[in-house]
């Protein structure tokens, strides 16, 4: 706990700096990151290749290794993203209401920063530098513990940003990586009151009850994606595989790929053997209910437990249903508020959906996996809030920032 303390006095005191840096100097160091990251893509790729190395000697599965893996395009991507956060508008300083009292108080609510953001994430390397960068474009110092599967990237990820943002003429420590990835450093970031103003988990279910449960730090929950997509009977079938496909093959192990389909029974014995074949050339297992195995060989009984799980991997789940309101009412027993679709050529049906599913977001007639920061235009995100306060959906950098009131007069006193 004493190396975690001084990592929070370190992040508190570099906050405060950041607090009143001016956006170009923000943007002169996430430039300088971009191009530092760009600049270092063989030595990344040679400390990602560790981490893969350990991965694939542990059994990491293929799905998992795939959100661990840094290609150079990957990591391009990554310079690129940065760039696209120096091209958002800052929030911080921006006027978000106010007006003149009747006594002449002149009131101004403002976008002020959030402080110090901590984060603990499993292996996705990518989250260190989008964390981090959209975390300073905010003005906020971030405190990052990673999953051990991603330590050997993490560290070089994290050491490149401390060292551009320093010849930035920024503090290092706007940036610290918690190079501890025992369960106790995790523990103790859940406590660290007074230097933690909020924290961040995102990763599995497994991980986010955890901090939920031990917090002692406010926490935004993130992540989790149950996520479902009902095909409704005057859906379009050829739109509904190709949805389908793309929602969960395109990358399974992410939290907006899709974990059950639901179809109505008036299309199922024409819908059901289209999508089948479409997920066969992915080799996805298909787990039905009952009568969804009377419509397709070979494949696996579903469980009450199937219902339930975020799969992140090449596993679907299939129920038939009798009507649009019986797929609300499973998506509403079993839904983690994440992303919910439905594909369907009846505005009567779009409507009901949109108002009675509660979610982060809700599509018609398009795949879940739109649901991510850069797609939604907030460039990179620093996580996909499930919860209502104080963000929900993908988190960019108004939702890095709170308010303060300013209140300015003349002497009056009350």
């Amino acid at each position: 706990m004493n190396s975690l303390l001084e990592i929070g006095k370190r992040a508190k005191a570099a906050s405060r700096i950041l607090s009143c840096v001016c956006t170009g100097h923000k943007d002169e160091a996430l430039q300088k990151i971009a191009d530092t990251l760009r600049e270092n893509t063989e030595i990344i790729m040679r400390a990602n290749q560790k981490d893969l190395d350990s991965a694939q000697e542990n059994g990491m599965s293929k799905s998992l290794q795939d959100r661990l893996r840094l290609s150079e395009e990957r990591i391009l991507g990554i310079a690129s993203a940065v760039e696209q956060v120096i091209s958002l508008e800052d929030p911080v300083g921006q006027v978000i209401g106010g007006g003149t009292r009747p006594n002449g108080l002149k009131i101004t609510k403002v976008r002020v920063p959030l402080g110090v953001v901590g984060m603990i994430f499993e292996a996705r390397p990518n989250v260190t530098v989008d964390a981090a960068v959209l975390c300073l474009k905010a003005g906020n110092a971030c405190i990052l513990r990673g999953g051990k599967e991603a330590i050997h990237s993490n560290k070089m990820l994290a050491g490149l940003m401390r060292e551009a943002i320093h010849e930035a003429g920024l503090p290092a420590d706007c940036i610290q990586l918690v190079e501890d990835t025992s369960r106790q450093s995790a523990n103790d970031m859940m406590k660290l009151n007074g230097y933690l103003d909020v924290l961040i988990p995102r990763g599995g279910a497994g991980l986010i009850q955890a901090v939920l449960q031990n917090a002692t730090v406010p926490v935004i929950e993130t992540g989790v994606g149950n996520c479902h997509l009902y095909v409704d009977e005057t859906a379009d079938l050829e739109m509904a595989v190709r949805i389908v496909d793309n929602a969960k093959t395109s990358r399974p192990s992410v939290c907006n790929a899709i974990e059950t389909v639901l179809v109505h029974r008036q299309i199922a014995p024409q819908f059901l053997p289209k999508m089948k074949q479409a997920l066969d050339r992915h080799q996805v297992e298909i787990r039905g209910c009952v009568r969804t195995m009377a419509l397709l060989a070979g494949i696996t009984p579903a469980s009450q437990q199937d219902w339930e799980t975020e799969f992140g991997d090449y596993i679907l789940a299939v129920r038939i249903v009798d009507t649009i309101q019986q797929a609300i009412e499973h998506i509403q027993a079993y839904s983690t508020g994440h992303s919910e679709a439905i594909v369907t050529d009846s505005y009567q049906s779009s409507q009901m959906f949109i108002s009675q599913v509660d979610a982060a977001a809700v599509y018609v007639n398009a795949s879940t996996r739109f649901t991510d920061g850069g797609e939604f235009g907030l460039g990179a995100e620093i996580g996909i809030s499930t919860q209502k306060l104080h963000a929900r959906g993908p988190m960019g950098l108004e939702e890095l920032t709170t308010c303060k009131f300013v209140v300015a007069g003349e002497g009056q006193i009350r």
